[in-house]
């Protein structure tokens, strides 16, 4: 892909994606963008395809505990090709791909996508939900949501069955730890899993924290 289209893909992204939601904003995108090619670079896979993808996947966003939060994956799928169809001459099979990566990419649906472009999307995606960052994103919807940051009672789960629409911490056990498993390429579960670790970290010391120590 030429830089002058992946200059202008950037700034329609810029222009059209949504500040409200600071998890799913431009600067996600990017990030999900960089991942996506840092995985491409070692795994193959067509940059027509995964750039776009990548860039517009969360084009249109509901907030988590919106009615509608499950058209997210659609609307955005519909509104890239509507983007890339105006370039005039962008391959309509590359479009129909790219809408694939996208109606792929989501964590909570568990589809397993069979196009390496869709898998590494998938993976970028995914890795946004592990590590630093992933708790960033967390406690940025949590206070959207105002739900509480763990349950007094038992905040590590070992005792009940996490509650992500009650508490911020539970999406640890229900989400984020498990985000290295499903990774698809090597280099993706490299990053995740050194991601990962840093999450058991962060966990081993907010429970010495809560014990006073």
């Amino acid at each position: 892909m030429k830089n002058e289209l992946k200059n202008q893909l950037i700034k329609i992204a810029k222009e059209k994606i949504s500040d409200i939601d600071v998890s799913h904003d431009f600067d996600h995108a990017m990030r999900v963008l960089s991942n996506a090619e840092r995985i491409a670079k070692d795994e193959g896979g067509d940059l027509d395809i995964i750039f776009p993808a990548a860039l517009f996947h969360d084009i249109i966003v509901y907030p988590k505990n919106h009615p509608d939060k499950h058209k997210s994956q659609e609307e955005s799928a519909e509104s890239a090709e509507k983007i890339l169809n105006s370039f005039g001459n962008f391959p309509q099979t590359k479009i129909e791909k790219v809408k694939t990566c996208i109606l792929e990419c989501s964590f909570s649906k568990g589809i397993v996508p069979k196009m390496l472009e869709s898998q590494i999307l998938q993976d970028a995606d995914g890795i946004e939900a592990t590590g630093a960052i992933s708790i960033m994103r967390t406690y940025s919807s949590t206070g959207q949501m105002k739900r509480p940051f763990y349950n007094i009672e038992d905040p590590f789960c070992k005792n009940r069955t996490p509650d992500t629409t009650k508490f911020a911490l539970d999406l640890f056990y229900e989400r984020l730890l498990k985000v290295a498993e499903r990774m698809h390429t090597k280099t993706a579960k490299k990053i995740a899993k050194r991601r990962t670790d840093f999450l058991i970290t962060f966990l081993k010391e907010f429970e010495l924290e809560l014990k006073g120590k």
